[in-house]
């Protein structure tokens, strides 16, 4: 399937996804549907560099938070439409991806893990003493009741981030196919015998870092909007971290589709365990399904079905 073509059935999909949630009727629908979505452009964000690239980034609350942020600063100096403050966020992140990676993509494995999450915990210091953008005691973001044709304000953050989704989706897979990311996957095998054969490596991997974290603040830029007050304890949140690795790991790291699948699946077993149980046990979710799932289908379920369809076409 072509680029193009699927980019159309992407958007298609999306207006179905859209339409179906209006016929729901219930307003909760277009709450929970944002942080599901939120998930898919995480996941897929993260799965550019942790999945394609192997390089595994634990400072995916830092992009996010920054996108968020990014907002809060723009917002109380001229409010913006938030269409461009996405697009602010993602170009302030993804400066902050290229920076990130050329100081720490020269580190492999858990050393460059270890470096990303670092950069999370400077980030979250630098705000929580930063007094214009709330600091510790975090600020106001005070969104419209409704807003023209759409009516609600809500349904708009849930369109935002849907649109957002299907431009995360569809770059994910552009690259997949792309010669870049047949270079990522070369890192992805075996670094040294890529940058043996002529790929040069640091600029694909800075290519990885400025997209991934791009994606990933563009994610978080709408968020004040939707929560109403941020501080830097919700910006900074353990499980955007956790859910951005486990989601892609859960669905399968090899492809576009294993974000998607993940997020979808874990991000809905959240807002289903949150509205019946306590969202406390959200973590606890995600461990037991990634303990399961490195048990059961350490590649995730596009791994697993994969192997099952080669299981069969042997004789």
């Amino acid at each position: 399937m072509r680029s193009s073509t699927f980019a159309l059935l992407a958007v298609l999909v999306g207006a179905a996804a859209f339409g179906a949630a209006q016929l729901v009727g219930n307003e909760y629908v277009f709450f929970a549907g944002y942080v599901v979505l939120q998930y898919v452009v995480l996941a897929t964000a993260w799965n550019i560099l942790g999945g394609y690239c192997g390089y595994v980034n634990f400072g995916s609350a830092a992009f996010f938070a920054m996108g968020a942020y990014s907002t809060v600063a723009i917002h109380k100096f001229y409010p913006l439409p938030i269409p461009l403050l996405i697009l602010v966020a993602g170009i302030v992140s993804g400066i902050c991806g290229l920076g990130m990676g050329y100081l720490t993509l020269r580190l492999r494995g858990s050393f460059f893990a270890i470096a990303t999450l670092a950069l999370a915990v400077v980030l979250q210091t630098l705000v929580v003493n930063w007094d214009y953008v709330g600091g510790s005691r975090g600020a106001y973001i005070i969104r419209p009741a409704s807003i023209p044709l759409l009516g609600s304000y809500v349904q708009y953050l849930f369109l935002i981030m849907l649109v957002l989704a299907v431009i995360a989706l569809v770059t994910a897979r552009m690259i997949e196919r792309s010669r870049l990311g047949y270079g990522f996957a070369t890192i992805r095998d075996d670094e040294l015998a890529a940058e043996a054969s002529g790929v040069p490596t640091l600029r694909v991997k800075l290519i990885a870092t400025t997209i991934s974290g791009a994606l990933m603040g563009m994610a978080g830029a709408p968020f004040p909007y939707y929560i109403g007050y941020l501080q830097p304890q919700s910006a900074f949140g353990l499980e955007y971290a956790v859910n951005s690795i486990a989601m892609p790991m859960i669905g399968g790291t090899g492809s576009w589709l294993g974000p998607l699948i993940g997020a979808i699946l874990l991000g809905t077993l959240q807002q289903v365990a949150t509205v019946t149980i306590s969202s406390a046990v959200n973590v606890l979710i995600v461990g037991l399904l990634l303990v399961g799932f490195v048990i059961i289908a350490p590649n995730g379920i596009i791994g697993l079905v994969q192997e099952r369809l080669r299981a069969r076409k042997q004789p």
